[in-house]
């Protein structure tokens, strides 16, 4: 899958300095390839809870956003972040005192 289209579907306009983000963030997320299109599906799915996948601006690493504006919506956010970690064995790492993890790439 090509940066650009990676990108677009995660609401990016696609330039030359997110490509370049996003190939940091390939050679930093272990086992890219082979999850990058569950976190593209979990993405969609999150869309309907508020919230969703991201680039971080600090890590170069996809984060997972919840920006869920009520309790249900957050608890079912948690719910499928959960799911994806554990049926594809990924790692996340929570940022402290925020609604936000990090996608580290497959456990090792």
């Amino acid at each position: 899958m090509t940066h650009e289209a990676i990108l677009n579907q995660l609401g990016y306009t696609p330039n030359e300095a997110l490509s370049l983000q996003l190939s940091r963030i390939e050679a930093n997320t272990h086992g890219y390839e082979k999850i990058i299109k569950h976190i593209l599906d979990l993405h969609e799915a999150l869309k309907t809870d508020e919230s969703y996948v991201a680039l971080s601006n600090s890590n170069d690493c996809f984060k997972i956003k919840i920006d869920a504006t009520n309790e249900t919506s957050a608890a079912d956010a948690l719910e499928k972040i959960n799911h994806f970690a554990d049926k594809y064995k990924v790692e996340l790492q929570k940022v402290e005192g925020k609604p936000t993890y990090y996608i580290l790439g497959f456990a090792k």
